[in-house]
């Protein structure tokens, strides 16, 4: 009987076990499924929050799930859910890097801003894991500021994919910047998907004072913006003509070409005259030419602003055989050469032209107006050193890609509302834009192939004094420290753990049961 018995609780409970191990392993995939679907929505919700035309509010929520998805799944499983999420994330623009380079590049590109994503989440994830602290939820801005404000100083091209351009059609939230910096807004935007993959895997209990904190850190961002804005642009300003035409006057284009775009010029300047512009722009590097035939293009372009009395903006390229020169020139009323500006910041495909060091500021019917070219408008650091310098409004000849006409236009706007100036944009493949110094669009319109595009538009010019044209990145650069301060603690951790074998019990994270 015993026998029997025995063999009966046996069966039992092997029957038990079974049982318990076909729950686990069903209830493990259920949570690979979630974590896999809560990966592939954050990848396509950053795709679209972060792109060239990107979806403003989407940005403030779309890494959320991605976030949750790392902090629910193990290291190996989070490392390949984060790493193709990002990949999701960053493929967007895959079609425009390929404009400005060859493809092997552009996916490197791609694979690089994936890379950028992975690492941030991951070390975002082991900080809200291995803290007990519910101020943990602070890593992933932190980190993201301090990744942003190093692109911003040190890559060529600047932070041009900065989480902060996805606000930039929206005023309201972009305002932030004339305080803190385009790192203020990248902040902000980041702390709001922290708290909420906070308050997800911990429950509300351990993320009620960030998640608290986080509303009143956005409420204060939202609630300047709109104060700050006047309900109206200034009245009143200057008349300004724009004028683009996207045909490019290279060294192949048939002289009869050329002049047609030439004289389609012409008549558009001597049109926008007489509708009363006092200053016209035209767009970036119309034509590169030899100094031979540079010369004789500029005295007929100086007798077209004598003509008409008008103050003009004309971007040319010159080569010389050795040194290519990216340029703005403006003539005078006079007829005159008032200003010859060079350009600081080269695109990709224009690394060979030289690159410029000085700034220009002329004043015009009692309004400061500085010059710059298309990149020049990405760096913050050249809005600032026009801003310091009284520039109440910038003209700025640009070349766009066609895929990059409206994230282009609005990055260039938010250098006006960090350093408080308005400013007139003229893009060939792209847009022509006049804002103010709140980033808000008066005037625009699309570009075209001949006979082009115009504009007409009153300048909002003013000058506004910003917290950040005084201070710069001091707010990114504290970000930084703090990074750094954390990276640094891990590392000791690490250290010590490598000297000091981990006692058994403490091997699981902080804050998890």
């Amino acid at each position: 009987m015993r026998s029997f018995t025995n063999g009966s609780r046996s069966a039992s409970n092997s029957a038990s076990n079974s049982a318990s191990n076909s729950t686990i392993n069903s209830t493990s995939r259920s949570a690979i499924l979630v974590n896999l679907a809560l990966a592939l929505a954050g990848g396509f919700a950053m795709r679209q929050a972060f792109g060239l035309e990107p979806v403003w509010w989407l940005a403030w929520i779309a890494p959320a799930p991605l976030l949750v998805a790392a902090l629910r799944s193990g290291t190996g499983a989070a490392r390949l859910l984060v790493l193709a999420a990002s990949l999701i994330a960053t493929s967007g623009p895959f079609s425009y890097f390929a404009l400005l380079m060859p493809v092997p590049p552009a996916v490197l590109v791609t694979v690089l801003l994936a890379l950028t994503w992975t690492l941030v989440i991951l070390l975002a994830r082991r900080a809200m894991l291995r803290t007990a602290s519910p101020w943990a939820v602070l890593a992933y801005p932190l980190l993201w500021c301090a990744v942003d404000t190093l692109m911003a100083t040190l890559h060529p091209d600047g932070n041009w994919s900065s989480l902060a351009y996805s606000q930039a059609g929206f005023a309201p939230a972009v305002q932030v910047v004339s305080l803190a910096g385009v790192a203020g807004l990248v902040f902000g935007l980041s702390l709001v998907p922290s708290a909420i993959a906070f308050a997800v895997t911990r429950g509300w209990r351990a993320a009620r004072v960030p998640a608290l904190a986080t509303v009143a850190v956005v409420a204060a961002i939202f609630a300047f913006g709109y104060t700050r804005i006047p309900a109206a642009a200034p009245a009143g300003g200057e008349l300004v003509g724009l004028v683009s035409i996207d045909d490019f006057i290279g060294p192949r284009v048939p002289a009869a070409h050329a002049e047609r775009i030439w004289a389609q010029y012409e008549r558009h300047v001597a049109a926008l005259a007489a509708q009363g512009a006092r200053i016209v722009v035209l767009p970036e590097k119309i034509a590169v030419l030899a100094p031979d035939a540079a010369a004789p293009l500029s005295r007929r372009l100086a007798t077209l602003a004598a003509r008409h009395r008008l103050w003009l903006v004309v971007g040319i390229g010159t080569d010389d055989g050795g040194r290519k020169h990216n340029l703005a020139w403006l003539f005078g009323p006079d007829g005159r050469l008032g200003a010859s500006y060079l350009k600081h910041h080269m695109a990709p495909p224009e690394r060979e032209f030289l690159p410029g060091a000085a700034y220009d500021v002329r004043t015009i019917g009692g309004t400061a107006y500085g010059l710059a070219i298309c990149k020049d408008m990405h760096f913050a650091g050249m809005g600032r050193a026009y801003g310091q310098r009284g520039a109440q409004a910038m003209l700025v000849p640009a070349w766009d890609f066609g895929l990059d006409a409206w994230y282009a236009a609005r990055l260039s706007a938010l250098r006006g509302v960090e350093s408080g100036f308005a400013m007139v944009r003229v893009a060939r493949d792209g847009l022509l834009t006049v804002t103010d110094a709140y980033g808000r669009v008066s005037a625009e319109a699309r570009s075209a192939p001949l006979p082009g595009a115009t504009l007409l538009a009153a300048l909002p010019a003013q000058r506004i004094g910003t917290l950040y044209a005084r201070t710069g990145d001091a707010f990114g650069w504290l970000c930084t420290a703090a990074a750094a301060l954390m990276l640094l603690r891990w590392l000791w951790l690490w250290l010590d753990r490598r000297r000091r074998p981990v006692q058994a019990g403490n091997e699981k994270p902080a804050g998890y049961a």
